[in-house]
C-alpha cells in the first residue's frame, strides 16, 4: 500500500485525496489535492507537483492530460502526485501566497512550525523525499516564453549530472543550466540526493495548449526512460544556456520586439525598440551576448527600468 495524505492505493491501483497542511482564517482545515498511483510492479518512485506559483496552470494541464492516462496495471513504481501546491495562491488567481506574501518556490525544504509558505513546503518535500526523482511543473507566469526545463542544483553539484540527465529525457528543446536561488525545491531536492529538474513550460495567462503538450510528452518520456512505464526514449539534443541576460527599458513608451522567442541572437542585434504613442522611436536596446531569445514582457507599455526581455547565454548543444 502507497500513501500520500489521505490518498491509499495497493498494487495495480490510484487514488485521490488530500494533504492536511493547515487551516484557512476561517478556522476550517484545507488540504493539497494528491494522487497515488501505485504499479502493479515494483519500481522507482516519481514524485510530481504543479502550481507552486498560483497563476501558473500549465503544469495542472499537464497533470489533468496525463494522469488518465497512465494505467497502474502496466506501472512499475509509484507516482507520488500533489496536483495543487499553492492552495492560497490558486484560490484568487496570484502568483504568491496571499497569507504571507511568498513565493513558494523559495522556502524548501520548509518548516512545519514555519509560515504557512513554509508549513506546505514541508508537507510536500515530505512526499519529494520519498521518491527517486522530482519534477517541479512551473511556467514562465504569465509572461511569453519558450518552453525550457531549469537545472538549478549548480554545475559543481554532485548531482549536477543527473539533472541534466533528467532535462534532456523530458526533452523540451531549451535547458537553463544555471545554479538556482536558495528555497528553490531543485535546489533542496538535489541536496537530498534526489535529481530534481524545473520545466518551465512557456508562460501566458490561464494555461497553453502546445506548452501543456510538451509537459505531457515530457512526462512520458520520463516515465517510459527510467522504466515505470514500457517503452524506448532516445533524448533528443538539447540547446542548452548557463546564463542569462536581462534587459530594461531605458525609457517609457510602447515595446517593439525585434526577435522572437527561440531567435538566436548575436551581440549588437537589436532586442527591441521603445516608441511613443504615436510610432516615433525614443530608443533601441541591443544585445550583450550571443544568445537565444528566451523571454519577454507580454504587454507593451512600459515604464523607465522595467523589465523587457530575457536573453540565454553562454549557449551550447548536448
Amino acid at each position: 500500500m502507497k500513501t500520500l495524505g489521505t490518498a491509499s492505493a495497493a498494487p495495480g491501483e490510484m487514488d485521490t485525496g488530500r494533504l492536511q497542511v493547515g487551516e484557512t482564517r476561517d478556522g476550517g482545515e484545507f488540504g493539497l489535492p494528491v494522487a497515488v498511483i501505485n504499479g502493479a510492479d515494483d519500481g522507482p518512485t516519481l514524485y510530481v507537483q504543479a502550481v507552486s506559483d498560483g497563476d501558473e496552470l500549465n503544469g495542472l494541464g499537464v497533470l489533468q492530460r496525463a494522469i488518465p492516462q497512465i494505467d497502474p496495471q502496466r506501472l512499475s513504481g509509484t507516482i507520488l502526485v500533489v496536483g495543487i501546491v499553492n492552495y492560497h495562491a490558486f484560490q484568487v488567481a496570484e502568483h504568491r501566497n496571499p497569507i504571507d506574501d511568498t513565493k513558494m518556490n523559495r522556502t524548501y525544504p520548509g518548516d512545519e512550525s514555519g509560515t504557512s509558505s513554509e508549513r506546505i513546503a514541508a508537507a510536500t518535500f515530505e512526499a519529494a523525499s520519498r521518491a527517486d526523482l522530482i519534477l517541479d511543473l512551473h511556467q514562465g507566469s504569465t509572461s511569453r516564453m519558450l518552453n525550457e526545463v531549469r537545472v538549478r542544483c549548480g554545475q559543481r553539484h554532485r548531482l549536477h549530472d543527473e539533472c541534466l540527465e533528467l532535462a534532456k529525457v523530458f526533452g523540451c528543446g531549451h535547458v537553463l543550466d544555471q545554479k538556482g536561488p536558495d528555497g528553490q525545491l531543485a535546489r533542496a531536492g538535489p541536496d537530498e540526493g534526489i535529481p530534481t529538474i524545473d520545466p518551465e513550460l512557456g508562460g501566458c495567462v490561464g494555461w497553453d495548449e502546445e506548452s501543456i503538450q510538451y509537459g505531457v510528452s515530457g512526462l512520458f518520456n520520463v516515465l517510459r526512460y527510467y522504466g515505470f512505464l514500457d517503452g524506448d526514449v532516445s533524448p533528443d539534443s538539447q540547446i542548452r544556456a548557463t546564463g542569462f541576460d536581462r534587459y530594461g527599458s531605458p525609457s517609457g513608451g510602447i515595446v517593439r520586439f525585434r526577435k522572437d522567442l527561440g531567435d538566436v541572437v548575436e551581440a549588437g542585434d537589436v532586442l527591441f525598440e521603445v516608441t511613443n504613442p504615436f510610432g516615433q522611436l525614443k530608443a533601441e536596446v541591443t544585445a550583450d551576448d550571443r544568445g537565444v531569445f528566451w523571454r519577454s514582457r507580454r504587454l507593451p507599455q512600459v515604464a523607465t527600468g522595467e523589465y523587457v526581455c530575457s536573453v540565454g547565454t553562454d549557449v551550447d548543444e548536448f
